[in-house]
């Protein structure tokens, strides 16, 4: 259903820094830049990119938003959360653990990047 997914940032080394120990979590890659001074990161098949606001206001969170990432297990969301809050992330929300819900048993890690974007990290536990 979705092509990709963009966050904004106001500090681009910042950014890269944080979102890069995200990937490297997961098995990912490093971003690499693109013409337009984007961070672009491909990853299991989705691509997730970070950029300046092009309407050259601040990059700021919206309130309710949150971005999810797919893990493929617990240890792996731990990893991510891990990788997160040593390179600028916050942790908020509960701390990663099992949640019981309408989608089902789900793992779940939550963080704010260092911009405050909300981002999830989320494995499908049976």
């Amino acid at each position: 259903m979705f092509s990709h997914m963009m966050v904004g940032t106001n500090d681009m080394a910042r950014s890269k820094v944080f979102y890069d120990a995200l990937f490297a979590a997961m098995g990912g890659k490093a971003g690499k830049e693109d013409a337009a001074g984007r961070l672009v990161y491909l990853h299991r098949g989705a691509m997730f990119l970070v950029t300046k606001p092009i309407d050259g206001q601040p990059a700021n969170p919206g309130n309710g938003w949150t971005l999810g990432f797919n893990v493929e297990s617990p240890e792996e969301a731990d990893a991510w959360h891990k990788a997160g809050v040593a390179n600028g992330g916050t942790a908020i929300e509960d701390p990663p653990g099992e949640r019981n819900g309408a989608a089902g048993r789900l793992y779940l890690a939550y963080l704010r990047d260092p911009d405050g974007n909300k981002l999830c990290a989320l494995h499908k536990l049976g």
